[in-house]
C-alpha cells in the first residue's frame, strides 16, 4: 500500500515580538518572502489534505504557501497540534528565562520541565502524538501538509524514531523548512512502521 506522506511545514518567522518567547500565544507571523513560499509551493504535493493548528501564524503560512502556487485550499485546524505552552514565561527574552530556569542548548528548557502555568515538552509529546496517529488512520495513503510549530515538529520526529523527548529536542526546525516522515501500514511479513525521508529541508537553499 501507497505510505502515508507527511509533509511538516515550520510556520514563517515572527518578528513582533522583539525577539521574546511567544510559544501558545498568538502573534502574527512574517510572510513577506515570496520567494520562499514560490519554493514551497512547488515542493509540496498538487494533491494533499491540509493540517494547521489553531495559532494564526501557520494558517497565514498556509495561506501564504497556497496563494504562491494559485491553490485553494481549505486546511483542517487541529489544536492539538499548537506550540508548547509556555505560560509564565511567555514575554521574557531567553537572557531572562536563564537567569531563573533550567537552561537547554536547543530548547528553552529540559523537556521534562515544566513551566509555571504551563506545560512541558514532554506534554507536548503526549499531546501531538494521538492527534498524529488519529489522522494517520483517517487519511491514509494520502499526502498531509501540515503547517505546525518547532516543538510540534519535533514530536512528530521523535514518535517516528521512538525516541524519549529529551533526545527529540536536538532536531533543528528551520522556519518554512519541510520534513517529510512517511508511515507504512501493516503489511504482510512487515510491521507497521515510520520513515523519515528529510529533516529540516530549506526549500531553496538544498
Amino acid at each position: 500500500m501507497t505510505p502515508t506522506r507527511w509533509w511538516w511545514v515550520r510556520h514563517a518567522p515572527v518578528t513582533e515580538t522583539g525577539g521574546r518567547i511567544y510559544g501558545a500565544t498568538d502573534p502574527n507571523a512574517d510572510t513577506g518572502d515570496l520567494e520562499s513560499f514560490l519554493a514551497l509551493a512547488t515542493l509540496l504535493p498538487q494533491e494533499a489534505r491540509w493540517v494547521t493548528s489553531h495559532l494564526r501564524r501557520t494558517r497565514q503560512t498556509a495561506r501564504s504557501i497556497a496563494a504562491a502556487g494559485r491553490r485553494t485550499i481549505s486546511p483542517e485546524v487541529e489544536t492539538g497540534l499548537g506550540e508548547q505552552d509556555f505560560g509564565d514565561w511567555h514575554g521574557k527574552s531567553y537572557d531572562e528565562l536563564v537567569a531563573s530556569a533550567p537552561a537547554h542548548r536547543f530548547w528553552l528548557a529540559p523537556a521534562t520541565t515544566t513551566p509555571p502555568n504551563g506545560e512541558s515538552f514532554a506534554d507536548l509529546c503526549d499531546r501531538v502524538t494521538p492527534v498524529i496517529q488519529r489522522l494517520t488512520r483517517e487519511w491514509v495513503g494520502e499526502d498531509i501538509i501540515a503547517v505546525a510549530h518547532g516543538g510540534t515538529i519535533r514530536a512528530a520526529l521523535g514518535l517516528a524514531l521512538g525516541l524519549d523527548p529529551e533526545t527529540s529536542l536536538k532536531f533543528a526546525t528551520e522556519n518554512l523548512s519541510v520534513t517529510r516522515i512517511d508511515h507504512y501500514t501493516t503489511t504482510p511479513g512487515h510491521e507497521a512502521t515510520w520513515r523519515v525521508v528529510h529533516m529540516n529541508l530549506v526549500p531553496g537553499l538544498a
